[in-house]
């Protein structure tokens, strides 16, 4: 039988005072805080501590360990995500996964470290809740359950995967000392390495012309890539259905 000490938190009562100093959520808002100003390494039980204006063994009385403390970390974000039930179509699966992607990418682009400094962290309510909106999305597809679990995984997948190039490329633009890197000297590097030959499809993609206006044409609406990526997505979700009714899958549910 697991000991409470390693039972998850979410199955531990709060301290029982009456009138506790400190709540969970609390604790939690206080180490994103940290975590968003300073970086993830920046957190820490005597830094926390200190942030509450507590000692580091009164800290204790509410978490037990790290690892609790990342457990209530990632499920304050997890309750960022999560949207109001009423504003999710039960009748609309692509209009309602689509709303939980956006609110995903925005929760996870507020606390970009998360991704890497919660990895493991334990599921908790809200996390459940999330899961949750995310079958009831999904369920309109009228696919069998073990689909339905896929296509969830895919989107997250989808997701967390943009949010994470999104974020290293955000951090690619600076340079360790903080200034912003030579676009210019960039391109011509680029170029160079171009009309060397060693990148055909580059050349073909840009041309032998002005490559920087052939850049800006080809890329042009890339601030929009979540979108159209999530589209792209959505629709391969569609032709799953359309397949899955001709070969006479039940209907989408009601």
């Amino acid at each position: 039988m697991a000991t409470e000490a390693r039972l998850p938190i979410w199955m531990r009562p709060e301290p029982g005072t009456r009138r506790p100093r400190f709540t969970r959520d609390q604790i939690a808002a206080t180490a994103l805080a940290i975590a968003d100003a300073d970086g993830f390494e920046a957190v820490s039980m005597r830094r926390v501590a200190a942030e509450l204006g507590a000692g580091t063994m009164t800290l204790y009385h509410y978490v037990s360990t790290k690892d609790d403390l990342l457990a209530l970390m990632d499920d304050a974000i997890m309750a960022e995500v999560l949207l109001p039930d009423e504003a999710l179509p039960r009748d609309d699966w692509r209009a309602a996964t689509s709303l939980i992607a956006r609110s995903s990418r925005d929760a996870f682009f507020r606390h970009p470290w998360a991704l890497e400094g919660l990895r493991g962290a334990r599921f908790g309510p809200n996390g459940m809740r999330h899961f949750e909106q995310s079958l009831v999305a999904i369920e309109a597809t009228g696919l069998p359950p073990r689909e339905r679990l896929a296509l969830v995984a895919i989107l997250d997948d989808y997701v967390f995967g943009f949010v994470t190039r999104e974020v290293g490329e955000r951090s690619e633009r600076t340079t360790a000392e903080g200034t912003e890197w030579d676009e210019e000297a960039a391109f011509d590097y680029l170029e160079g390495m171009i009309d060397g030959g060693d990148f055909p499809a580059m050349r073909r993609l840009l041309g032998d012309g002005d490559r920087r206006a052939a850049w800006a044409d080809v890329s042009a609406g890339w601030s929009d890539r979540f979108e159209h990526g999530l589209a792209i997505v959505l629709d391969g979700i569609e032709l799953l259905i359309e397949r899955r009714r001709a070969d006479g899958a039940p209907p989408p549910l009601p």
